[in-house]
């Protein structure tokens, strides 16, 4: 999906984001607020990811989308 309709669509998306990864928290969602970079930077603090680790999940994810 492309991150300008997911950004654009925010309110709908943040739900799909919280099944594919649970232990992002209220803050860490309104933070995001549908930017990519944003997201990167969240799930590498939560889960421990390295940077290539976050772009191939995402990039995985939103292929799914």
């Amino acid at each position: 999906m492309n991150w300008d309709i997911f950004q654009g669509n925010w309110k709908q998306m943040e739900g799909k984001v919280r099944q594919q990864w649970g232990n992002l928290t209220d803050g860490d969602m309104s933070k995001v607020r549908g930017k990519r970079e944003e997201l990167e930077g969240v799930l590498q603090t939560r889960y421990g990811y390295s940077k290539e680790q976050v772009k191939k999940e995402l990039d995985a994810w939103s292929a799914k989308l």
